[in-house]
């Protein structure tokens, strides 16, 4: 049968997985596949570096600068886009579309930001875009909210989905370091970048969970409206005392379907230790998915690298090429959801979620400021679950206070918080953590 065609544009660490693994495994993917996936043109700015590395690998292809080129070509049946980037990767994607050819992107980024106009304009013209790679790379997590999951009323996501984040707390955890010194370990590894802002930040978790979300409960993108913290301000001594309470500390995705809204939050998270979830170590990712009739299921792997994302680049690569000549009408939807039955549904503010809270003060060590904070916290009916006072270190006349909350919204402690800090009896400002019991 005759060979579907690829496009590559750009060939760095995940194209190159991408060519060494189709070479590697043809036979398998071919039958699986039904016809042969040849790449036929790669596309790169470095055309001697690619040159060099598509000789070894596949001779036949042909090796180009201009990414044009390659999605104006009427031989390229799919685009494979693997620039990365709001900027030239969405004039690439829409011009291929436009072309009529269907579309793979390991491009978080992209869909988060300009998801919803590139999938309104494949609808129209009638081609697939497909993404798996672009969430927790080998790890086929969009297939089983897209599909494997269709029968369910999917109820929240809550997941690890960043491994340089995870590389670092676990780092933070098991060797008391503090963040700056695991980030400078973690940059000389290879885990994090040299500008690592997308990572420790938030961002990048906030791109996969935005896709997700909107995979999961039938809503357009909305990146814009996601609550993003990072790591990066997050102290060790609370990493500590987290695990003396029994619990442990991820940057963690978490989206919530209720009835005014969606939550769409990335942010630091203390999670019991005995869950599955906080025993993800190193740069290994993990997703907890709550359906209604499936109840929890949990999808691990790693999230990132040359052949784990390659193998998600081409299990979309079969897949399109499996439902290449199927009437439009009857391919999995983008979003899972038919496309006139998306939902816009309001991102909430993050002060209308509900959530636990982890509090860490200093205090003078003095009577009475326990009893101050107990009546500011009941006055905004939050009910403490959990407390520790440490006595204070020779010679101070200050001491740590850490509270654990039972469920609250966020805009009564933050009101309480603004409350507490100024008393006084607490010397300076306080920590404040959210805390979810994942069940």
């Amino acid at each position: 049968m005759k060979a579907i065609k690829v496009g590559l544009l750009g060939i760095g660490t995940v194209g190159g997985g991408v060519f060494a693994v189709l070479k590697r495994n043809q036979e398998e993917i071919t039958r699986r596949a039904g016809r042969p996936i040849e790449i036929r043109v790669v596309a790169d700015k470095d055309h001697e570096r690619a040159r060099k590395m598509v000789s070894v690998i596949s001779p036949d292809a042909r090796v180009v600068d201009d990414a044009f080129s390659v999605v104006n070509d009427p031989e390229v049946d799919i685009v494979v886009e693997l620039i990365g980037g709001y900027g030239i990767a969405r004039e690439l994607v829409l011009q291929a579309i436009a072309n009529g050819k269907h579309v793979v992107t390991a491009n978080k980024a992209l869909l988060a930001v300009h998801g919803n106009e590139i999938f309104a304009a494949a609808q129209e013209k009638g081609v697939m875009v497909a993404f798996e790679a672009a969430v927790a790379g080998g790890v086929p997590i969009i297939k089983a909210l897209r599909e494997g999951l269709s029968a369910n009323r999917i109820e929240w996501i809550a997941g690890i989905i960043n491994g340089t984040t995870n590389f670092i707390l676990s780092e933070m955890r098991e060797k008391g370091l503090s963040f700056a010194e695991v980030l400078k370990e973690a940059q000389r590894l290879g885990y994090a970048e040299a500008d690592p802002t997308f990572d420790v930040e938030g961002i990048d978790a906030a791109h996969k969970l935005t896709i997700m979300s909107a995979i999961a409960f039938g809503i357009p993108m909305q990146f814009e409206s996601a609550t993003i913290e990072g790591i990066s301000r997050l102290d060790a001594v609370d990493i500590r005392y987290a695990e003396q309470l029994g619990y442990r500390i991820k940057l963690l995705g978490i989206t919530r379907k209720m009835e005014s809204g969606v939550e769409l939050r990335v942010h630091p998270t203390l999670i019991p230790a005995k869950r599955l979830l906080a025993n993800v170590e190193g740069a290994m990712n993990a997703i907890l998915v709550q359906g209604d009739a499936v109840g929890s299921t949990l999808y691990y792997g790693k999230g990132a690298g040359a052949e784990p994302t390659a193998s998600a680049v081409i299990a979309d690569l079969v897949d399109v090429t499996r439902m290449h000549t199927a009437d439009p009408e009857h391919r999995v939807p983008y979003l899972a959801f038919q496309p006139d039955a998306v939902v816009d549904l309001p991102i909430l503010p993050i002060a209308e979620i509900f959530s636990c809270y982890y509090l860490r003060l200093r205090v003078a060590d003095k009577t009475g400021v326990l009893a101050d904070i107990a009546r500011i916290l009941a006055d905004q009916g939050i009910s403490i679950d959990a407390l520790i006072q440490k006595e204070p270190q020779e010679g101070e006349d200050q001491a740590d206070i850490i509270l654990l909350t039972h469920k609250t919204q966020e805009k009564s402690i933050l009101a309480a918080c603004a409350a507490i800090e100024a008393l006084p009896t607490v010397q300076g400002g306080m920590t404040r953590l959210r805390l979810e019991m994942l069940q």
